[in-house]
């Protein structure tokens, strides 16, 4: 298409648009006003114009254009609406996350020695307490082992014996000088090589022992334990790191760490709670409704750059095993308690060109009001401008209504409510 061509359609699109307004001023007055007096005289000359004046439909200028419009929704019935009551108290403050449940610790139960499984005197997923014995190897080879080092040891103490007898009468006979200072020299040696033979076997007894203590498997701590892979008659082998390796695996359940992560712009007040020794942490696992209550055990030494979030773990007692390692719970950080806040029903915030806005009952006739919202918590918008608390407003039909609009009030104020709870006092006696 030529630039003259694309020239004649604008006029044409043009001329028809400025027709068709001076024709019918009515709408454009609406948007425009007193586009109809400018007008008049053009319209005047064409016959088939309208000939009625635009005041006739709205009063010219814009203070005419809004009586109309508040004439208009004046006109409209009232709206049905629920409305809520605008809180002010005090309120804790709250950072929800999700954490996973880990034991402080995990100890994988392994053999210091090649034997066969004697006795296991636990059952699967027990829970045992530090010290209790958990599995009996075959001990027999290592118990022969120590009595014949016994024995040897009996035998080094009478050797040990004779050499000493010796060197006191050889010491004896060279201070009379009826001896030799070489016997005496060989007397001594053959007491200190006794000795160091007694001293050995000792030593190699003590050894055995450390060894026969492999045989007796204990728990090294409180937990609960895992299935016991082997049975009684297997042959488990020192140094084997296969699945098979590890006979069982015991957990700590009590105490227990939580760990999650919070935004990084939390962390100051997370720390600030810590130090004021509050920071309270509420643990629901998923799929359950009894909580656990712990407190911020350890923060992370570093805040992770790729996600913009650092680590924390809460410890919790646990005594009642309400938490289970490795499972998911809903974590709730209590930091504080502010003393003085305004909250409404997130349901009752609205959003628009003016940005976070309600609308307040006064009088049967709701009015718009722009507030500013802090944060977000527990189905509540923390109002920090634009309420003082105390009012009423408009918690469900608010799409429907435009401000200055009538509202029939379908149900009653959470104040009112809460009063018509309460039970009314017992009256006294007169007689």
């Amino acid at each position: 298409m030529s630039v003259g061509s694309k020239l004649f359609q604008l006029i044409v699109v043009g001329a028809g648009v400025g027709a068709a307004a001076i024709t019918w001023p009515n709408y454009v007055e609406t948007y425009y006003p007193g586009f109809a007096e400018r007008t008049k005289e053009v319209r005047a000359k064409l016959p088939w114009a309208a000939k009625e004046e635009p005041s006739t439909r709205v009063a010219a200028g814009p203070r005419g254009v809004q009586d109309a419009r508040a004439a208009a929704i004046a006109a409209r019935p009232p709206v049905p609406v629920e409305v809520d009551t605008v809180l002010r108290g005090p309120m804790p403050y709250r950072i929800d996350a999700v954490g996973t449940v880990q034991p402080i610790a995990k100890v994988d139960i392994k053999t210091r020695a090649d034997a066969q499984v004697d006795k296991i005197f636990v059952a699967d997923g027990a829970l045992v307490k530090k010290g209790d014995v958990l599995v009996q190897l075959d001990a027999r080879q290592i118990n022969a082992q120590i009595k014949q080092t016994e024995a040897n040891i009996q035998k080094d103490k009478t050797v040990v014996d004779g050499a000493q007898r010796d060197f006191n009468r050889v010491t004896e006979l060279l201070t009379r000088g009826a001896g030799t200072q070489l016997a005496a020299d060989n007397a001594r040696t053959a007491l200190a090589s006794a000795r160091a033979t007694l001293a050995a076997d000792e030593a190699l007894l003590e050894n055995q022992k450390v060894q026969l203590s492999w045989y007796t498997l204990n728990a090294p701590l409180t937990g609960r334990l895992s299935t016991v892979t082997a049975k009684a008659g297997n042959i488990i082998r020192a140094g084997d790191n296969t699945v098979t390796g590890s006979l069982a695996t015991i957990v700590q359940t009590s105490p227990i760490y939580v760990s999650f992560s919070i935004p990084q712009a939390s962390l100051a007040e997370v720390r600030e709670a810590v130090e004021r020794g509050e920071g309270v942490v509420a643990a629901t696992p998923q799929g359950g409704s009894k909580s656990a209550i712990g407190k911020v055990a350890v923060l992370d030494n570093t805040i992770d750059a790729a996600t913009g979030t650092i680590t924390i773990r809460a410890e919790f007692e646990n005594a009642d095993e309400v938490l289970w390692p490795g499972q998911l719970c809903n974590v709730r950080v209590t930091l504080r308690t502010d003393p003085d806040i305004v909250t409404i029903p997130r349901i009752a915030t609205q959003s628009g060109q003016i940005g976070n806005f309600v609308y307040v009952v006064e009088s049967g006739i709701a009015r718009v009001r722009q507030i500013k919202v802090g944060r977000y918590q527990d189905g509540r918008d923390v109002v920090v401008e634009g309420l003082k608390g105390g009012e009423t407003i408009v918690s469900d039909g608010g799409l429907l209504l435009a401000n200055g609009i009538r509202v029939d009030v379908k149900n009653k104020p959470q104040q009112e409510r809460k009063a018509q709870e309460q039970p009314a006092p017992a009256k006294k006696d007169q007689t």
